[in-house]
């Protein structure tokens, strides 16, 4: 490989000596910031300010930060933003103790449209789930619905055998403590008992860890984005996920961890939801 320097050619322009080859390229090429007009240094601060963020940083604050162009660059970068911090498949099970809980993202609808406000389970909000240990990683993404094959599919999927499964009284989740050794233990939030002790197993039964998850989620969607469309919302789970799984670093380390991230993935601006 040989850094290409001169007039004529542009500054990062490297060449690949091997016989046969001899393509030019840069640092870019093959990460999510292959073919993008905006400069490595901007994009290092996209990076770094998204990830130094705890709520988020909108696409339309980005645009005026680094001064770009038009607001639709500065979205599409927020995007392959989140699309790097994505871990893929290949992530280890949950253990210990996981809480497991869903919330609803969506605003209120539109005047005139005679679409009915509704919480809760009724809504016609977009439902997440998350997956939490104590004092460990998460796991958060979209679901279809709110009903057994959904919830136990996702929990079955990320957790392992061993670990200890703590849930409201929702009557998807009934059954589990059959499929795992630590058991299924519940609290009856309809009830108002949002946490309680068992005596038989000593375990402190609360899905607080999840609840204060969500409540991170919600101030990021009330206070900085306004808005996550159906289409997009598993990018923004993926940009929550990756920022509490990497909270007990500092921001430099957790802007260095996304950039990595960049290597071997690309997202184009027609397809920008492939999953």
């Amino acid at each position: 490989m040989t850094r290409l320097q001169g007039e004529a050619h542009r500054k990062g322009l490297f060449q690949c000596n091997d016989a046969g080859c001899r393509q030019q390229f840069t640092v870019t090429v093959r990460t999510v910031m292959e073919r993008s007009k905006v400069s490595l240094v901007n994009w290092i601060m996209a990076f770094h300010l998204l990830c130094s963020s705890k709520k988020g940083f909108s696409a339309l604050q980005l645009q005026r930060e680094l001064k770009l162009g038009s607001y639709k660059t500065a979205w599409f970068m927020m995007h392959r933003i989140r699309f790097a911090m994505e871990q893929g498949q290949m992530r280890e099970p949950l253990t210990g103790i996981v809480e497991v809980d869903e919330a609803y993202i969506g605003g209120k609808p539109r005047p005139g449209t005679g679409v009915k406000s509704r919480r809760g389970r009724g809504t016609e909000k977009s439902p997440i789930m998350v997956l939490v240990e104590r004092d460990g990683t998460a796991r958060l993404k979209p679901v279809p619905r709110v009903d057994a094959v959904n919830l136990k599919g996702e929990i079955r999927q990320s957790v392992a055998k061993s670990a200890t499964i703590m849930t409201d009284e929702w009557p998807a989740y009934q059954g589990l403590g059959k499929e795992f050794t630590g058991g299924h233990f519940e609290t009856c939030h309809s009830k108002k008992q949002y946490a309680r002790f068992d005596k038989a197993s000593g375990q402190h039964v609360n899905t607080n860890t999840a609840e204060s998850f969500f409540a991170l989620v919600k101030r990021g969607h009330y206070g900085v984005y306004h808005s996550m469309s159906k289409t997009h919302l598993h990018r923004y789970c993926t940009e929550y996920e990756f920022r509490w799984n990497h909270r007990e670093v500092s921001d430099h380390a957790r802007k260095d961890a996304a950039i990595l991230g960049a290597t071997g993935k690309r997202l184009v601006y027609e397809r920008p939801e492939v999953r």
